[in-house]
């Protein structure tokens, strides 16, 4: 049984059973709770509402989804099966036992507390300094401060703009720019972070080209290679979307700014590094990378985020992979629409320009909505395929 949480970061960095998520991330996780068909395979999803159920019964008729939606109440009486989130944390453990999960099926506060130590920004901080050990041709820095002291002096050592990073926080979230000097609103920051988090990861700004990352997923001591991500990400770092393409043409479009050995050496040398750094961990793991321009070249940044759970980037891969031909290209989208009714006008007018044709199967050009939209829909997730 998938459920989709997307407020997993905060609630593992609140670490509170009675963590309450903002008003917008439970609003995602409402609007878009059917996104698990996409990923899942046949298995169930746990969703509520005429309008899912609708949905997904009309995707049904138009391309294979086996997926089957369960409502909230079920979850009492199906105790021999596995629920499977886009990531664990305290809140969502309570949130399941209360609904009459069996402890059987829920991780235990331990093993939440191993997880909140595996997503710790701290660890990418460490990855980053063994893949540079083994290969001088990777850029970037990362530094991880229990002392405020140490940081500001690293800060007036360091040219050019920093980036701040809380150890664990939600996507795009938890980041702050140093733009020139340090003031003293961010100092205060700093102090609070590193008395609540134990620590502050700083970061110089590079000059960025593209985002990308490697997919895995592990279990309990080992990795396996799970594909290729290209993604866009805001000025913020928040996620804007993927590219859907094969793994072969995101290496092809990669090999204009690197070489294509040096990727196929990053890889191999995390399948051993991810196994190492996380031996009880059991789940997808998502390696955000850079290319960026610096004076002698393209360079990658091998180690920009590592994120334990599902990720948009996975949920993207494995659309391509089980809903697209292998040459064909496309775009996964996760968008926001701030007046009601906005939504449900944009997805009209996209199923009017690019009617949706499928063969055998397969997409083979124009828009798809991965959930339903009605009048009161905010959050959407959609591909265009072309």
């Amino acid at each position: 049984m998938h459920i989709f949480n997307p407020w997993h970061d905060l609630a593992l960095a609140n670490f509170s059973a009675n963590y309450t998520p903002p008003a917008s991330a439970m609003r995602m996780a409402d609007d878009l709770a059917l996104l698990p068909v996409w990923y899942g395979g046949g298995d169930a999803v746990i969703a509520e509402g005429e309008a899912n159920r609708s949905f997904l019964d009309t995707v049904k008729n138009v391309l294979p989804v086996s997926a089957e939606m369960i409502p909230i109440s079920e979850i009492a009486l199906r105790r021999d099966e596995n629920i499977i989130p886009w990531g664990w944390d305290p809140m969502l453990r309570k949130k399941m036992a209360v609904l009459g999960a069996d402890e059987r099926q829920l991780p235990s506060m331990e093993e939440l507390e191993r997880l909140k130590e595996y997503a710790n920004r701290k660890n990418a901080v460490r990855l980053l300094r063994e893949i540079k050990k083994e290969e001088k041709d990777f850029c970037g820095e990362s530094h991880y401060f229990t002392r405020l002291e140490e940081l500001l002096a690293l800060l007036q050592s360091m040219p050019g703009d920093i980036i701040l990073k809380m150890p664990v926080s939600g996507s795009g979230k938890g980041l702050i720019w140093i733009l020139g000097e340090i003031t003293d609103k961010q100092t205060d920051w700093c102090r609070r972070v590193i008395r609540e988090q134990g620590g502050v990861v700083a970061e110089p700004v590079l000059r960025k080209v593209k985002d990308f990352a490697m997919e895995f997923y592990l279990q309990e001591g080992t990795a396996q290679f799970a594909g290729y991500s290209l993604f866009r990400s805001a000025a913020s770092g928040a996620y804007a979307g993927n590219k859907l393409l094969s793994d072969w043409e995101i290496l092809e479009r990669l090999r204009a700014c690197c070489p294509t050995e040096l990727l196929h050496g990053l890889r191999e040398s995390l399948l051993q590094k991810l196994a190492l750094f996380f031996p009880s961990y059991t789940g997808y793991a998502g390696v955000d990378m850079m290319v960026c321009e610096t004076e002698e070249g393209y360079r990658i940044q091998p180690c920009v985020e590592v994120n334990m759970r599902m990720n948009m980037g996975m949920v993207a891969r494995i659309f391509h992979d089980r809903y697209m031909e292998p040459e064909a290209e496309g775009k996964f989208v996760v968008d926001y629409f701030n007046k009601p009714g906005s939504a449900k006008l944009f997805h009209e007018k996209m199923e009017r320009e690019s009617p949706l044709k499928v063969a055998q199967g397969k997409i083979v050009s124009g828009y798809l909505s991965l959930t339903p939209v009605t009048s009161d829909t905010r959050y959407t997730a959609y591909v265009l395929i072309c």
